[in-house]
């Protein structure tokens, strides 16, 4: 990372920064490019602090062709934004948290996907057991993408 200033070291802070994001942009290998998804998703971690974030889809298409292929994809997510400009300056910078990483991606098994969309469901409606019609299961993937590495970076203004 250029900016060591702004990198975020501590773990536990680059988790709570996931924690604040809406979406998780997923990119995933197509051939000679990159293939990126912005997708909702739910988050876990396990007794020794990994993380592993859960996705759902449909069951066919070329985002499933691709996830069913499994092996390596990148994340990338961000919040807390805020543009600042300063007309009488000519000054003008953005506010934000990010967090990016990679892992494995594997496509959960029918008696993994209730738990993995719990979590999903989770991460919108913190603390409150949110109900989701199973009825849906059968026509949905489930998957998830075990992090092995992740940064975090941040610039926040003054008042933050």
């Amino acid at each position: 990372m250029r900016r060591k200033d702004r990198e975020i070291t501590e773990y536990s802070e680059i988790v709570e920064v996931i924690k604040n994001c809406d979406i998780c942009r997923l990119g995933l290998i197509d051939g000679e490019y990159a293939y990126v998804l912005p997708l909702n998703f739910g988050m876990d971690q396990d007794e020794e602090g990994k993380v592993t974030l859960y996705f759902h889809s449909a069951l066919e298409g070329h985002k499933t062709d691709l996830l069913k292929e499994g092996g390596k994809a990148s994340f990338e997510m961000d919040t807390r934004h805020e543009l600042e400009y300063d007309e009488s300056k000519g000054y003008c910078t953005y506010y934000f948290e990010s967090v990016m990483g990679k892992g494995t991606i594997h496509i959960l098994g029918e008696d993994e996907k209730f738990a993995a969309l719990e979590k999903l469901m989770d991460h919108y409606h913190p603390g409150m057991n949110a109900y989701f019609n199973p009825a849906a299961m059968p026509r949905t993937l489930v998957y998830c993408l075990k992090v092995e590495e992740m940064t975090g970076k941040r610039k926040l203004p003054k008042h933050m």
